[in-house]
């Protein structure tokens, strides 16, 4: 889909790929709708935009997506103001970094409920509308993660595994309706994710310093992506090849590296 014009609603837009999301769609879009938790850094980023772009309309939303009643009060605002969504970024997300036993139950929970639940039923809510203007896109924010378990994320690597499947699934029901479905899968990015993830005490985050990409790139091939209707994209070389070498790998010996790395 092109996205010249587009209305956007992006979750997820305070911080990390989503505000960089916002920063790089905002030359392109009609008017977008900013979804978080923390109204501040919305207030922020939508100055830093209009200030860019004055023709830009941007609404603001203040939501926690882990609560059920807040999502149905975002789309029913949404139908309230006539504000017609055309791209769809789930975005939000959360992690829990460290062994499964010991997490605390009310964040997994969280985390089920903004990586999966309002995931999907705003993707419910929104798609309709795009179907019957014969034009949209959705673009699911998943993650490596998502192609493999992964001990010490494994509440996290399996909700990103739904984003995934729900994506590649939902794209292929979209065939031929003019709805872009796109699943958006990178690797380490410097946000604030890992600092917000990783438990007192537990496992640090690892990664080597190459399978890094920077905020830009990641956003930058998103969009690209959307534009090109592509079903996966994997931004960076590195994380390209070595999600490349996991997907081709039978599980036997996949389960025997991570048992032997764990």
């Amino acid at each position: 889909m092109k996205l010249q014009g587009c209305t956007a609603l992006i979750t997820g837009a305070s911080a990390g790929i989503g505000r960089e999301l916002a920063r790089q769609l905002a030359r392109d879009a009609h008017a977008m709708v900013l979804v978080a938790r923390r109204q501040d850094r919305l207030e922020e980023l939508r100055t830093e935009l209009t200030r860019q772009y004055p023709n830009l309309i941007v609404h603001l939303r203040a939501t926690d997506l882990s609560q059920g009643a807040e999502v149905n009060e975002l789309c029913a605002w949404l139908e309230r103001e006539q504000i017609a969504i055309d791209f769809l970024v789930n975005n939000a997300g959360l992690g829990d970094r460290g062994v499964f036993v010991r997490g605390a139950p009310e964040r997994i929970n969280e985390m089920m409920q903004v990586n999966i639940v309002a995931l999907t039923l705003l993707t419910r809510r929104l798609l309709p509308a795009m179907l019957a203007q014969k034009r949209g896109a959705i673009l699911n924010v998943s993650s490596s993660a998502s192609f493999m378990p992964m001990p010490g994320l494994a509440v996290y690597a399996a909700s990103k595994a739904y984003v995934t499947s729900f994506t590649e699934a939902l794209r292929v029901e979209m065939r031929g309706r003019c709805i872009t479905v796109t699943a958006l899968c990178p690797g380490p990015v410097h946000t604030e994710f890992n600092t917000v993830a990783t438990r007192s005490g537990e496992m640090k985050p690892i990664g080597p310093k190459f399978s890094y990409v920077d905020l830009d790139e990641v956003a930058r091939a998103a969009l690209a992506a959307i534009e090109h209707d592509r079903p996966v994209i994997i931004p960076g070389w590195a994380m390209k090849l070595a999600m490349g070498l996991v997907r081709l790998t039978p599980m036997p010996i996949l389960r025997r590296a991570l048992g032997m790395k764990w």
